[in-house]
C-alpha cells in the first residue's frame, strides 16, 4: 500500500498550477524550428546514423542498484505533484524515497524532444552514459531511440504493477512490441476544441477545415503527428499506418484550408489564451489544455470526433550505460499502484496510462474521476490512434512537407 492513506490538499486542486507551459515545452517545435531539428538529424544520418547503433552485446550496461541507492530522474517541467505551500514538495516522489530508501536526483531539463536528443546522442552512439538513469521522452522520439538500440531492456518480473495496470490501449505498441523499452508517464489526446460562447458546436475536422462561419477564426497545431493524424483519420485513413499518397491527400486539404484564410496560423498551445478570450472559435487543442480552460468556462469544450483522435504518450525510458535500472525499475512501478497514479493525475490532469487509478480518484478528487480527458472511456480510446513510428527519412520527407503548408 501506499504510505500516505490520506488525501493531501493538493490533490483537490485540479487547475491552480500553470501546466499549460509543458505541453508548450513539448509540442512548441514550429517553423523554421522543425527544418532546424530536421537538418541536425539528417546531418547525423550523413555522418553514419548506422554506425551510431548500438545492441546488447555491443552497449553493455551494469547495474550497481544493490550498492548505490541512488536515482537520476529526468522529466519535463510541471510533470510531477507539488506540495501546496511554496511548492517546493514532491509529495508522491518524497513518498517513494522514503518507503524505498533510494534518493532520487529529479531535474526538469527536457524542454523539446529533438533539443534533448541533441545533448544525448553522441554519448549514446558511443555507448558512454549521460548520466541520468530515467529520462521521459514522447513516443516518436522514444521510438528512435529504441530503435538506434539506445535504451535499456527492462525486467518485467521488477515491475509487476505495470503488467497488471497498464492500460490496453498503451500495451504491445508498434515501436516496442513486448513493453519492456517504454514505459508510459503521462498521456493525452489530441482533438478539436471550441469556444461555445462565440460559435455553434463543432464536431468535425472538416467542420474546422470548411465551415464559413469559422473562417480566419481557427488554429491548428504545429506538431505534425497531431495536425496530420486527425486529417487522416478524417479522410477515412489510419494515421497509424498509411502512404505516402494519403499523407499527400491530408496535406493537400490542410493547404486548402490555410490558403482560402480559414486557418489563422499554427501555433503551440499558446491558443489556449486565444481560445478562452473567444478571439478564435475552434482548433486543433490537447486534452490537458481544455481540461484547464473549461474549469474556468465550461462553455469551452472539447471534441472528440468521431473519425479518431491521437493518442500520444511521453515515456519512462533507461538509457544504455545508466547504472540504477533496478532503482528505477522500482520507480516506474511504484507510479504504476493505482492510488499513486491517482494522486499524480489530479495534478497533472492528462490521461492516467495505470487502470484502477479512476476508483482511488473517487476518494481524493471525485470531480476528475468522471473526467473522459483524464480516464477516457473504452469509446473514446478506441476511436483513439498513436501516429505511425517514422524512420529518419520519412521523418524528414513528411515534416518538410508539412513546414510548406504551415509557412515556416
Amino acid at each position: 500500500m501506499p504510505d500516505h492513506p490520506h488525501p493531501h490538499p493538493l490533490a483537490r486542486r485540479t487547475i491552480a498550477r500553470p501546466t499549460i507551459a509543458r505541453r508548450t515545452l513539448l509540442r512548441g517545435m514550429a517553423g523554421s524550428a522543425a527544418l532546424v531539428a530536421a537538418a541536425g538529424l539528417a546531418g547525423m544520418a550523413g555522418c553514419g546514423t548506422r554506425g551510431a547503433r548500438q545492441t546488447e552485446a555491443s552497449c553493455v550496461s551494469e547495474d550497481h542498484s544493490d550498492t548505490e541507492r541512488t536515482l537520476a530522474f529526468s522529466n519535463w517541467p510541471q510533470y510531477l505533484d507539488v506540495a501546496e505551500g511554496d511548492g517546493s514538495g514532491r509529495p508522491t516522489l518524497e513518498a517513494f524515497q522514503r518507503r524505498s530508501g533510494i534518493r532520487v536526483s529529479y531535474t526538469e531539463e527536457i524542454n523539446d524532444n529533438n533539443e534533448f536528443f541533441g545533448k544525448i546522442r553522441h554519448q549514446l552512439a558511443d555507448c558512454q552514459p549521460i548520466g541520468r538513469d530515467i529520462v521521459v521522452l514522447s513516443d516518436w522520439m522514444a521510438a528512435r531511440l529504441i530503435d538506434l538500440g539506445w535504451v535499456q531492456r527492462l525486467d518485467l518480473a521488477r515491475l509487476p504493477n505495470v503488467g497488471r495496470n497498464l492500460l490496453p490501449s498503451l500495451r504491445d505498441r508498434t515501436y516496442d512490441p513486448d513493453n519492456t523499452r517504454a514505459i508510459p508517464w503521462q498521456s493525452g489526446l489530441a482533438g478539436l476544441a471550441y469556444n461555445g460562447r462565440v460559435t455553434g458546436e463543432v464536431r468535425t475536422v472538416d467542420e474546422v477545415l470548411t465551415r464559413p462561419d469559422l473562417k480566419g477564426r481557427v488554429t491548428a497545431l504545429a506538431e505534425m503527428r497531431d495536425t496530420m493524424g486527425l486529417l487522416l483519420a478524417a479522410g477515412g485513413h489510419d494515421p497509424a499506418n498509411f502512404t505516402p499518397d494519403q499523407f499527400d491527400a491530408a496535406l493537400e486539404k490542410l493547404r486548402r484550408a490555410v490558403e482560402s484564410g480559414q486557418i489563422r496560423r499554427f501555433t503551440g498551445n499558446d491558443y489556449t489564451a486565444e481560445l478562452a478570450r473567444g478571439d478564435i472559435a475552434a482548433c486543433v487543442a490537447w486534452s490537458g489544455d481544455v481540461i484547464q480552460l473549461a474549469a474556468e468556462d465550461q462553455r469551452v469544450r472539447f471534441v472528440a470526433p468521431d473519425s479518431g483522435v491521437m493518442l500520444y504518450s511521453d515515456n519512462m525510458l533507461v538509457p544504455n550505460r545508466a547504472t540504477h535500472r533496478a532503482n528505477a525499475e522500482a520507480l516506474m512501478d511504484y507510479y504504476y499502484e493505482p492510488a499513486v497514479a491517482a494522486r499524480l493525475a489530479a495534478y497533472v490532469n492528462y490521461i492516467c496510462p495505470v487502470q484502477g487509478a479512476q476508483a482511488e480518484m473517487e476518494k481524493i478528487a471525485p470531480e476528475l474521476a468522471g473526467n473522459p480527458l483524464i480516464f477516457p472511456d473504452a469509446a473514446m480510446l478506441a476511436r483513439s490512434k498513436v501516429f505511425m513510428s517514422l524512420d529518419e527519412a520519412r521523418e524528414r520527407e513528411y515534416e518538410s512537407k508539412f513546414q510548406q503548408v504551415v509557412g515556416g
